[in-house]
């Protein structure tokens, strides 16, 4: 279960503009793209994926920005972020990378990881974006902020 770097981006994003959008902040594109340490037109490209799937909000004009909806940041988890920039969460990935992995068929460790995969799926489908935001915002966690 390993996320590409397009959902790597995008979670932090999402940290990023919750924990603005938290203190009623709006962030602009070249600022989440900034903090987050992706190139601007890429950044673009997930924050789109990001509003269709109302992670985020995006407003136009001088008070325009990015933003969340405090109503429903509490609601929003882990999982529909990564569904928004990578489709699904790819429950059956297999630790070494190999497309036939099961139980029928387990790779070297696979027996290992399963019980590693089926704790990180609960905690991708329980964790809420106002956690992770709140979390960053008061000290308890970190974004690799370039500067």
């Amino acid at each position: 279960m390993i996320f590409s770097k397009a959902c790597e981006y995008g979670i932090r994003a999402a940290i990023y503009v919750a924990q603005k959008g938290l203190k009623d902040e709006r962030c602009s594109l070249k600022d989440i793209s900034k903090q987050v340490g992706s190139p601007e037109a890429f950044t673009a490209k997930i924050l789109q994926k990001l509003v269709r799937a109302a992670v985020i909000k995006s407003n136009k004009g001088a008070a325009g920005g990015f933003g969340v909806d405090a109503a429903i940041v509490k609601k929003i988890k882990l999982a529909d972020i990564i569904i928004a920039i990578d489709g699904s969460v790819n429950e059956r990935h297999c630790a070494l990378g190999l497309e036939r992995c099961s139980e029928d068929e387990p790779c070297p460790v696979h027996n290992k990881f399963k019980h590693i995969k089926r704790d990180l799926v609960a905690m991708i489908y329980n964790t809420t974006l106002y956690e992770m935001a709140h979390n960053f915002d008061v000290g308890k966690a970190f974004l690799k902020v370039k500067v």
